[in-house]
């Protein structure tokens, strides 16, 4: 594909909740991203993802909006957005938006006037179904069925997530044409694009039939009929063209149900969007993301043929958005590397694995720092809905108290929201107020006051790499170049970065033992690595323990 703007993009990713309080009532806010942004510029990203911050009842921490043009009181003011994107750009520091288009609040104006008048347009911009009961078995992604009655009358609304996010009608024109008119608003605004949120769930199964039950509920998962089912793709471009198109912006759509055979329509030159995130390797420890309980044990070598295949999947159209956290994920240090989740030298090495990978870096806050998930005791110290229902669902499917909460504690989403750390001070420097949400830990051994200008800290790692991939002397290939995977041992990942002058032999050792792998009968030179030497001899490289090393090939 010809390059883009975006290509040389590292991405932050801001839960604005649980980032920074300026004001002290235990929510951090759109003022606290801008008194945090100096520290953001030294890390060297050069763009922000930031969470929903619109106007919201907050079932959903953001996800449920109700006004798509106004913000959230929590979070600040307009005029404190604007100031946001005004002093990043000043930093050289661009913006996106998480978009949700699927579903609304049930608070939504539109929803509102939907309950009150029937016979209302905006009746139509959503999928009510009337009856005595509901229309089909599907299950909903936060559990329950996808169908709430509607008070008084004999009529369900139809939602894919919580109850309170009713899904809109991509059915109707003139709700499409409601949310391009919203889209282009945010992109005149001056804002850099968006990452969409689930929207291969805009088209649904319109025969509405059930199917057959996968759970003791006797429902289905709503994936199989409200999930990139045909004719999405009209959807998609008309999307396209009437908003993205009209503006230099870049997209990465939460775009899960996509199979690798699909990729052409979803991202590169012709596509919908400019990258989508493959999930895959995210969820490789369970058989599936809304069914916890159903453990996967998996070994580095499963995840090593995940991550090379997505890649060369998404090589053949486009660019690959690459991450190990975000705000629906546990944190990647604990899930990854499990009995080796404390050690500096194993998160280094984890981190250097994915962000040499072809495509745009992703950080979710709190990755720089090596964070991990808590251990929680009991049920009612959760937040998120989903954490709560994969709680009751591990019951309901036969599963004790102790192994249900374990399931949730190794993946609940509230592992990646809780407040950031800035210091070891009292809710970590936070806020001064108790937080939204409990802490990983109180007064953290975690924290960035502790890490920033300290030699060897997780910090100061990860503001090298990024320097060393912006602006090193590698960067054309380590940024542009091609990807293919390299032979490798059961424990360690290996990859080949390479343009037609520079070839880059990427090794990454997850093992707590020396590795001794075969190289090509080539000259290579380090150059670069986790603070450990490159031990070659005999075309045998040995890796040391949660080595990460890069070797350039070099002419005799």
């Amino acid at each position: 594909m010809k390059k883009q703007w975006w290509q040389e993009e590292v991405v932050y990713q801001i839960y604005p909740k649980s980032f920074y309080d300026s004001n002290g009532d235990g929510f951090g806010d759109l003022r606290g991203i801008t008194e945090k942004l100096d520290y953001l510029k030294d890390l060297g990203v050069t763009m922000l993802w930031i969470c929903p911050v619109y106007q919201s009842p907050m079932d959903d921490n953001g996800y449920d909006i109700s006004d798509y043009k106004a913000i959230a009181s929590e979070f600040g003011t307009m005029e404190d957005l604007d100031e946001l994107i005004l002093e990043s750009g000043k930093r050289g520091i661009k913006i996106i938006l998480d978009l949700v288009i699927n579903h609304t609040s049930d608070e939504h104006s539109w929803f509102q006037q939907a309950l009150k008048d029937p016979a209302s347009p905006y009746h139509d911009y959503y999928i009510f179904k009337e009856g005595y009961q509901e229309p089909n078995n599907w299950r909903s992604v936060f559990g329950g069925s996808v169908w709430e009655k509607i008070s008084e009358r004999d009529e369900y609304y139809f939602h894919a997530f919580g109850k309170k996010q009713p899904d809109l009608n991509w059915e109707n024109p003139k709700l499409r044409n409601e949310i391009y008119e919203m889209v282009n608003w945010w992109l005149d605004k001056g804002i850099a694009g968006f990452r969409v949120d689930a929207i291969t769930f805009i088209k649904k199964d319109l025969t509405w039939d059930s199917r057959e039950p996968d759970g003791v509920d006797g429902l289905v998962k709503c994936t199989s009929a409200s999930r990139n089912q045909p004719g999405i793709g009209e959807f998609l471009q008309e999307l396209k063209e009437k908003t993205f198109d009209r503006h230099e912006c870049v997209t990465v759509a939460e775009a899960a149900g996509v199979s690798y055979d699909e990729l052409d329509q979803f991202m590169g030159e012709n596509g919908y969007f400019s990258m989508i995130f493959d999930f895959r390797y995210a969820d490789l420890d369970v058989a599936s993301g809304s069914e916890w309980f159903k453990r996967i044990d998996w070994s580095v070598k499963d995840l090593n043929e995940k991550i090379i295949a997505s890649q060369m999947a998404i090589q053949k159209y486009g660019w690959s958005a690459n991450f190990i956290e975000n705000h629906d994920q546990p944190r990647a240090s604990s899930k990854y590397l499990r009995d080796d989740q404390y050690n500096p030298d194993a998160i280094k090495m984890l981190g250097a694995m994915y962000f040499f990978l072809r495509g745009i870096p992703f950080i979710y806050q709190g990755q720089e720092l090596g964070m991990h998930n808590f251990q929680w005791e009991k049920i009612d110290e959760f937040n998120d809905l989903s954490s709560i229902d994969q709680y009751y669902r591990s019951l309901e499917e036969g599963f004790d108290q102790k192994e249900a909460l374990h399931f949730v504690n190794l993946r609940s989403r509230d592992n990646s929201r809780t407040p950031f750390p800035w210091t070891k001070e009292k809710y970590g420097g936070f806020s001064t107020h108790k937080p939204w949400l409990g802490m990983t830990e109180e007064y953290p051994s975690v924290n960035a006051e502790e890490q920033i200008g300290k030699e060897g800290s997780i910090y100061e790692f990860y503001k090298e790499m990024i320097a060393f991939r912006q602006s090193g002397p590698y960067k054309d290939c380590l940024i542009y170049g091609k990807i293919c995977p390299v032979e490798s041992s059961e424990n360690v990942i290996a990859y080949k970065r390479y343009t037609e002058d520079e070839t880059i032999y990427c090794w990454f050792n997850f093992g707590n033992e020396e590795s001794v792998e075969e190289l090509e009968p080539k000259n290579l030179k380090q150059i670069w690595s986790n603070d450990k030497t490159a031990q070659i001899e005999n075309h045998k490289l040995r890796l040391q323990p949660f080595q990460a090393l890069l070797l350039k090939e070099i002419e005799k």
